[in-house]
């Protein structure tokens, strides 16, 4: 319903009639409670630590907790601490808080005293001060000391080294050097890796909002810069509840199509130009990840059809390999192929098996694909997990590798045509043939790059494309953007 609602531009009626879902998605307190036990079952034993996100230092924005932090216990508060007392299976945990000095509170609000934590978040909560007496004196109970790292992002975990909770736990150690340590943070990704149904509404929510930004986007002028588009789609994303981007708004023209995480969204957009939006909302603190490719005139190129073509038809394949309990490494191979066979089509590679001299100490006899010609016009995974990340666990992280009813996920095959990747490959005999042989024909799509994404969620009857209302085929983006007004001439101030 809220689907066919959006399709037809109606943006009001998607908001009223998506309403009640967004009100009945939220996470109960017993789920909170729920995920703590199931925590507690899989140590059996031992202290869990974690620290959440701290009180922003500076005025650019309000507060978000840390993903593993708000998982377990809800709380949306900063400068907290828990601590989980395991023992045979079953938890205690308790919340630690730091209260706000009377006078900031009238600039940054007031913290819940105890009282309304226990009401809220069924969670026994005292003073930050009383941590350190609370692990001193635990420190002597022979169990694990399990730790949830409070870096901002699993991505960049490895560089943000110097976070409270890391300083507290060296400290801890260095005066109880008799205590086992290990890391939690496995064990809690694989609870998040598969989404309740609470937690898929409120993905839903955030991906039928990101696709409100897309189709913003396409009914928008012409733009004469990036930020124009940025500019749209967040708006939009505001206007419908979002509570902020899910990340940096990527708005790539002409050569920034082909730099995967550009976000600097300021260069100008010339007609002829595409331009790669990889531009989502985070709701209720669940992210959404989509990426649309438009052409800044309206109409694509013959040459910039075929690629976006290309890419198109690798999503669908992998799509189709997509199902509970298949391998997820069947989409990857089925998109790779998709676009090996097409690229060489175009001659843009020798043959979809082709090979050359990659960057770095490839084994090309155990890894053939690490050497594959095609792969350099496609650099990246096929896609990744979604939830309180826009990196989330996913269930086909681990065992099998296969999709499980209760994943969310991207799919997003890329191609990034520009000579630039042609002078990154090693000097060697090899690749200055295979250069010599395919620079005519990357000229005729210099500085093409498309990339089309994808939300899904894999339900027991199979997959579900949960950001549907975002158009991808080509007749229909162009036909959006047939509709959009004429640009008006902005004014100097």
């Amino acid at each position: 319903m809220c689907s066919s609602i959006a399709r037809r531009g109606v943006i009001t009626g998607l908001l009223a009639l998506c309403a009640g879902t967004a009100l009945q998605a939220q996470i109960t307190q017993a789920e909170y409670a729920a995920r703590r036990d199931s925590l507690a079952a899989r140590l059996d034993s031992g202290i869990v630590i974690a620290f959440g996100a701290r009180t922003p230092v500076t005025d650019f924005g309000p507060f978000y907790q840390l993903p593993s932090f708000r998982y377990l216990t809800g709380y949306q508060q900063p400068d907290a601490a828990f601590v989980m007392v395991i023992r045979g299976g079953r938890q205690t945990t308790t919340l630690f808080t730091t209260p706000v000095d009377a006078h900031l509170a009238f600039y940054y609000g007031f913290r819940p005293d105890s009282a309304a934590i226990a009401r809220e978040n069924g969670l026994t909560a005292r003073p930050f001060t009383a941590l350190a007496p609370l692990m001193d004196s635990l420190a002597s109970s022979g169990l694990t000391v399990y730790a949830i790292a409070d870096v901002e992002d699993d991505d960049f975990a490895r560089e943000d080294t110097l976070t409270r909770g890391r300083m507290f736990l060296n400290a801890f150690h260095a005066a109880h050097s008799s205590v086992k340590f290990a890391d939690a943070e496995p064990v809690v990704d694989e609870l998040r890796a598969r989404k309740s149904p609470a937690e898929i509404a409120l993905l839903e929510r955030a991906a039928a909002i990101s696709a409100a930004g897309h189709r913003a986007i396409m009914e928008s002028p012409e733009p004469k810069h990036e930020y124009e588009w940025q500019a749209v789609a967040e708006f939009t994303f505001k206007r419908l509840g979002g509570d902020r981007p899910a990340y940096g708004s990527i708005v790539g023209a002409g050569l920034n199509s082909t730099q995967l995480h550009y976000m600097q969204d300021t260069s100008v957009a010339k007609p002829g130009d595409l331009v790669v939006i990889d531009a989502a909302t985070q709701y209720h603190g669940y992210a959404a990840d989509i990426t649309r490719t438009l052409p800044v005139s309206g109409v694509f190129t013959p040459e910039q059809r075929k690629i976006y073509q290309l890419v198109r038809d690798a999503q669908a394949a992998a799509e189709r390999a997509s199902m509970p309990g298949m391998n997820a490494r069947a989409a990857s191979d089925s998109a790779f192929a998709v676009r090996a066979r097409g690229l060489a089509a175009l001659g843009l590679i020798d043959s979809a098996n082709a090979q050359l001299d990659p960057p770095g100490n490839a084994d090309c006899a155990k890894n053939p694909r690490a050497c594959s010609q095609a792969l350099i016009w496609m650099i990246h995974g096929l896609g990744h997990g979604l939830g309180l990340a826009v990196h989330d666990p996913a269930q086909y992280y681990y065992g099998t590798g296969a999709y499980e009813p209760g994943d969310a996920f991207t799919i997003e095959p890329g191609i990034y045509i520009s000579t630039r990747t042609l002078d990154a490959l090693p000097d060697t005999p090899r690749n200055r043939a295979f250069i010599a042989r395919v620079r005519p024909v990357v000229l005729r799509y210099q500085n093409t790059g498309v990339r089309i994404e994808d939300d899904y969620v894999m339900t027991a009857n199979g997959l579900k494309r949960i950001s549907s209302d975002a158009p991808r085929e080509i007749s229909d983006v162009e036909a959006m953007m047939k509709r959009r007004p004429a640009r008006v001439a902005m004014q100097s101030p």
